[in-house]
């Protein structure tokens, strides 16, 4: 129905980020969603619409440049608690990083 609605690019990703916000589909969810959006007629122009997957992509870079700031920390031979603190990353996960180098 969303698809149909002739709204600007502005509107429509305000009308999709609400119902992102509100309906918050679980993993398996999300997957059959996706199965069932393949066998429709606009299933190109319902593609458009997931802006979840950008606040993900979005996370996941967060993720890889704090771990990149880690190993340079760690490069830099800063102590583990600092960039612990610093980085809010696990000192396990620091450890692995350590051995990466």
């Amino acid at each position: 129905m969303m698809v149909n609605m002739q709204l600007d690019p502005a509107k429509r990703r305000l009308l999709y980020g609400f119902f992102e916000s509100y309906l918050q589909l679980n993993d398996k969810e999300e997957e059959q969603l996706m199965e069932e959006i393949k066998h429709m007629d606009e299933a190109d122009r319902i593609m458009e619409i997931p802006i979840s997957y950008e606040e993900k992509g979005k996370e996941k870079g967060r993720e890889e440049g704090i771990k990149q700031v880690a190993l340079e920390m760690l490069r830099k031979g800063m102590a583990m608690d600092l960039i612990a603190e610093v980085t809010k990353l696990d000192k396990k996960e620091i450890e692995l990083l350590k051995r990466e180098l």
